[in-house]
Protein backbone atom coordinates (compact mmCIF):
# COMPACT_ATOMS: atom_id res chain seq x y z
CA UNK A 1 0.00 0.00 0.00
CA UNK A 2 2.87 2.36 0.49
CA UNK A 3 4.06 1.97 -3.02
CA UNK A 4 0.62 2.22 -3.91
CA UNK A 5 0.37 5.61 -2.58
CA UNK A 6 4.08 6.62 -4.01
CA UNK A 7 2.72 5.68 -7.08
CA UNK A 8 -0.23 8.23 -7.26
CA UNK A 9 1.85 10.79 -5.80
CA UNK A 10 4.68 9.82 -8.81
CA UNK A 11 2.29 9.72 -11.56
CA UNK A 12 1.00 13.17 -10.14
CA UNK A 13 4.68 14.51 -9.91
CA UNK A 14 5.28 13.99 -13.21
CA UNK A 15 1.97 14.93 -14.81
CA UNK A 16 2.28 18.23 -13.00
CA UNK A 17 6.04 19.22 -12.98
CA UNK A 18 7.23 17.12 -16.26
CA UNK A 19 4.20 17.52 -18.75
CA UNK A 20 2.36 20.76 -17.77
CA UNK A 21 3.83 23.28 -15.25
CA UNK A 22 7.48 22.52 -14.60
CA UNK A 23 9.24 25.56 -13.30
CA UNK A 24 6.31 27.41 -12.80
CA UNK A 25 5.75 25.91 -9.74
CA UNK A 26 8.52 28.17 -8.19
CA UNK A 27 7.05 31.46 -9.88
CA UNK A 28 4.84 31.22 -6.66
CA UNK A 29 1.13 31.35 -6.88
CA UNK A 30 -0.93 28.34 -6.64
CA UNK A 31 1.34 25.98 -8.69
CA UNK A 32 3.99 26.76 -5.78
CA UNK A 33 1.29 25.89 -3.26
CA UNK A 34 0.66 22.64 -5.00
CA UNK A 35 4.10 21.80 -4.53
CA UNK A 36 4.42 23.23 -0.24
CA UNK A 37 1.33 21.08 0.57
CA UNK A 38 2.91 17.79 -1.53
CA UNK A 39 6.01 18.00 0.64
CA UNK A 40 3.50 18.94 3.68
CA UNK A 41 1.73 15.32 2.68
CA UNK A 42 4.26 12.96 2.40
CA UNK A 43 6.03 14.70 5.45
CA UNK A 44 2.57 13.28 7.52
CA UNK A 45 2.09 10.28 5.87
CA UNK A 46 5.85 9.05 6.13
CA UNK A 47 5.17 10.51 10.12
CA UNK A 48 2.19 8.17 10.56
CA UNK A 49 3.57 5.45 9.19
CA UNK A 50 6.65 5.59 11.29
CA UNK A 51 5.20 6.26 14.34
CA UNK A 52 4.08 3.47 16.92
CA UNK A 53 0.33 4.49 17.62
CA UNK A 54 1.08 3.66 21.59
CA UNK A 55 1.15 0.67 23.43
CA UNK A 56 0.15 -0.08 27.48
CA UNK A 57 2.98 1.02 29.94
CA UNK A 58 4.45 -2.42 31.69
CA UNK A 59 2.76 -3.04 34.76
CA UNK A 60 -0.01 -0.20 34.27
CA UNK A 61 -2.80 -0.85 36.67
CA UNK A 62 -5.93 0.96 36.83
CA UNK A 63 -7.62 3.21 39.25
CA UNK A 64 -9.32 1.07 42.02
CA UNK A 65 -12.66 3.43 41.81
CA UNK A 66 -13.01 5.46 39.23
CA UNK A 67 -16.48 5.60 39.76
CA UNK A 68 -16.38 7.34 42.89
CA UNK A 69 -13.34 9.58 42.32
CA UNK A 70 -10.70 7.20 43.59
CA UNK A 71 -7.63 7.68 41.65
CA UNK A 72 -4.80 5.53 43.55
CA UNK A 73 -3.63 2.53 41.65
CA UNK A 74 -4.15 -0.39 42.98
CA UNK A 75 -1.25 -2.09 45.41
CA UNK A 76 -0.71 -5.86 44.62
CA UNK A 77 -3.16 -7.23 46.70
CA UNK A 78 -6.12 -5.29 45.46
CA UNK A 79 -4.77 -6.29 41.73
CA UNK A 80 -3.55 -9.97 42.23
CA UNK A 81 -7.38 -10.26 43.57
CA UNK A 82 -9.18 -8.35 41.15
CA UNK A 83 -11.51 -10.51 38.75
CA UNK A 84 -11.94 -8.39 35.82
CA UNK A 85 -15.44 -7.80 34.75
CA UNK A 86 -15.98 -7.55 31.01
CA UNK A 87 -18.95 -5.68 31.34
CA UNK A 88 -17.53 -2.96 33.57
CA UNK A 89 -16.86 0.47 31.44
CA UNK A 90 -14.28 1.16 33.86
CA UNK A 91 -12.32 -1.73 34.34
CA UNK A 92 -10.97 -3.67 31.18
CA UNK A 93 -8.50 -6.28 30.55
CA UNK A 94 -7.12 -7.98 27.63
CA UNK A 95 -7.32 -11.63 27.42
CA UNK A 96 -4.81 -11.83 24.79
CA UNK A 97 -1.75 -9.35 26.51
CA UNK A 98 -3.30 -11.10 29.66
CA UNK A 99 -3.38 -7.20 31.31
CA UNK A 100 -5.62 -4.60 32.14
CA UNK A 101 -6.18 -2.08 29.31
CA UNK A 102 -6.97 1.88 29.76
CA UNK A 103 -10.38 3.24 28.31
CA UNK A 104 -10.23 3.42 24.57
CA UNK A 105 -7.67 0.84 24.29
CA UNK A 106 -7.97 -2.22 21.92
CA UNK A 107 -6.26 -5.05 20.87
CA UNK A 108 -4.82 -4.98 16.97
CA UNK A 109 -1.91 -7.52 17.22
CA UNK A 110 -1.18 -5.71 20.46
CA UNK A 111 -3.26 -3.33 22.63
CA UNK A 112 -2.85 0.09 21.27
CA UNK A 113 -3.67 3.11 23.19
CA UNK A 114 -6.68 5.13 22.03
CA UNK A 115 -7.29 2.87 18.99
CA UNK A 116 -9.00 4.31 16.34
CA UNK A 117 -8.66 1.71 13.59
CA UNK A 118 -5.84 -0.36 11.44
CA UNK A 119 -5.64 1.65 8.10
CA UNK A 120 -4.32 -0.41 5.45
CA UNK A 121 -3.07 2.93 3.24
CA UNK A 122 -0.22 3.12 6.11
CA UNK A 123 0.25 0.16 6.95
CA UNK A 124 -0.25 1.21 10.90
CA UNK A 125 -3.00 1.07 13.59
CA UNK A 126 -3.84 4.49 13.94
CA UNK A 127 -4.18 5.32 17.95
CA UNK A 128 -2.80 7.83 20.92
CA UNK A 129 0.62 8.93 19.13
CA UNK A 130 -0.01 9.16 15.32
CA UNK A 131 -3.81 9.88 15.19
CA UNK A 132 -3.25 13.78 14.38
CA UNK A 133 -0.47 12.71 12.11
CA UNK A 134 -3.62 10.29 10.42
CA UNK A 135 -5.38 13.40 10.41
CA UNK A 136 -3.12 15.71 8.39
CA UNK A 137 -2.39 13.41 5.90
CA UNK A 138 -6.01 13.15 5.34
CA UNK A 139 -5.95 17.27 5.47
CA UNK A 140 -3.15 17.29 3.34
CA UNK A 141 -4.45 14.42 0.63
CA UNK A 142 -7.51 16.22 0.27
CA UNK A 143 -6.06 19.78 -0.25
CA UNK A 144 -3.66 18.33 -2.60
CA UNK A 145 -5.46 16.30 -4.65
CA UNK A 146 -7.80 18.95 -5.10
CA UNK A 147 -5.48 21.46 -6.06
CA UNK A 148 -4.05 18.70 -8.74
CA UNK A 149 -7.95 18.41 -9.86
CA UNK A 150 -8.30 21.79 -10.35
CA UNK A 151 -5.08 22.78 -11.54
CA UNK A 152 -5.11 19.92 -14.50
CA UNK A 153 -8.64 20.63 -15.46
CA UNK A 154 -8.61 22.98 -18.33
CA UNK A 155 -6.45 20.00 -19.61
CA UNK A 156 -9.08 17.45 -19.10
CA UNK A 157 -11.44 19.81 -21.03
CA UNK A 158 -9.08 19.59 -23.64
CA UNK A 159 -9.31 15.92 -24.16
CA UNK A 160 -13.01 16.26 -25.15
CA UNK A 161 -12.37 19.43 -28.01
CA UNK A 162 -11.36 19.41 -31.21
CA UNK A 163 -8.03 20.94 -30.91
CA UNK A 164 -4.98 19.53 -31.46
CA UNK A 165 -3.40 18.68 -28.10
CA UNK A 166 0.53 19.38 -27.67
CA UNK A 167 1.86 16.44 -26.38
CA UNK A 168 3.42 12.60 -27.04
CA UNK A 169 0.71 9.47 -25.92
CA UNK A 170 2.33 8.87 -22.47
CA UNK A 171 2.21 12.24 -21.19
CA UNK A 172 -1.42 12.62 -22.70
CA UNK A 173 -2.31 9.45 -20.82
CA UNK A 174 -0.35 10.71 -17.91
CA UNK A 175 -2.44 13.73 -17.19
CA UNK A 176 -5.63 12.31 -17.76
CA UNK A 177 -5.35 9.18 -15.35
CA UNK A 178 -3.97 11.75 -12.68
CA UNK A 179 -6.31 14.07 -13.12
CA UNK A 180 -8.89 10.66 -12.71
CA UNK A 181 -7.17 9.33 -9.56
CA UNK A 182 -6.79 13.00 -7.67
CA UNK A 183 -10.18 13.87 -8.56
CA UNK A 184 -11.33 10.11 -6.97
CA UNK A 185 -9.24 10.52 -4.22
CA UNK A 186 -10.16 14.29 -3.62
CA UNK A 187 -14.04 12.85 -3.38
CA UNK A 188 -13.81 9.65 -1.05
CA UNK A 189 -10.86 11.60 1.08
CA UNK A 190 -13.28 14.16 1.95
CA UNK A 191 -15.70 12.09 3.48
CA UNK A 192 -13.73 9.95 5.43
CA UNK A 193 -11.86 13.61 6.88
CA UNK A 194 -15.20 14.63 7.81
CA UNK A 195 -16.44 11.70 9.54
CA UNK A 196 -13.02 11.56 11.48
CA UNK A 197 -13.06 15.76 12.51
CA UNK A 198 -16.53 15.16 13.11
CA UNK A 199 -15.75 12.34 15.52
CA UNK A 200 -12.93 14.21 17.26
CA UNK A 201 -15.42 17.80 17.59
CA UNK A 202 -17.85 15.37 19.26
CA UNK A 203 -15.67 14.00 22.02
CA UNK A 204 -12.20 16.41 22.41
CA UNK A 205 -11.46 19.71 21.67
CA UNK A 206 -9.04 20.41 18.97
CA UNK A 207 -6.92 21.61 21.19
CA UNK A 208 -6.64 18.32 23.08
CA UNK A 209 -6.13 16.48 19.42
CA UNK A 210 -3.41 18.93 18.50
CA UNK A 211 -1.68 20.71 21.19
CA UNK A 212 -1.83 23.73 23.07
CA UNK A 213 0.51 25.43 20.95
CA UNK A 214 -0.65 26.51 17.63
CA UNK A 215 2.57 26.90 15.31
CA UNK A 216 2.56 22.90 15.50
CA UNK A 217 -1.17 22.43 14.46
CA UNK A 218 -0.79 21.50 10.50
CA UNK A 219 2.74 20.31 10.86
CA UNK A 220 2.95 16.22 12.06
CA UNK A 221 4.46 17.10 15.31
CA UNK A 222 4.01 18.20 19.30
CA UNK A 223 5.76 20.94 21.26
CA UNK A 224 7.52 18.89 24.45
CA UNK A 225 5.62 20.95 26.77
CA UNK A 226 2.55 19.50 25.32
CA UNK A 227 3.59 15.55 25.08
CA UNK A 228 4.83 16.26 28.58
CA UNK A 229 1.43 17.63 30.84
CA UNK A 230 -1.15 16.76 28.17
CA UNK A 231 -2.65 13.29 29.64
CA UNK A 232 -4.88 12.95 26.16
CA UNK A 233 -1.70 12.60 24.45
CA UNK A 234 -0.58 9.60 26.41
CA UNK A 235 -3.72 7.54 25.78
CA UNK A 236 -4.12 6.86 29.19
CA UNK A 237 -6.20 9.78 30.08
CA UNK A 238 -8.98 11.44 28.53
CA UNK A 239 -11.61 13.93 29.36
CA UNK A 240 -15.72 12.55 29.01
CA UNK A 241 -19.02 14.13 27.91
CA UNK A 242 -20.83 13.53 31.20
CA UNK A 243 -24.14 13.25 29.22
CA UNK A 244 -21.97 9.51 28.39
CA UNK A 245 -21.18 8.68 31.49
CA UNK A 246 -24.45 8.03 32.76
CA UNK A 247 -25.40 6.11 29.74
CA UNK A 248 -25.44 2.29 30.07
CA UNK A 249 -23.76 0.75 26.91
Amino acid sequence: MILLVLGVVGVTYYAVVFTNYGPALFDGGLHSFIAVVLVMLLWSYFTVVLTDPGTVPPNWKPASDEERGEVDPLNESEFDGLQPDLSSQRIRYCWKCNQFKPPRCHHCGRCVLKMDHHCVWVVNCVGALNYKYFLLFLFYTFLETSLVTLALFSHFLAFFSDEEIPGTTATLATTFLSFVLNLAFALSVFGFLIMHVSLVSANTTTIEVFGTDKRYWFIPAYSDEDLRRMPALQGLEFPSNPDFDSEEF
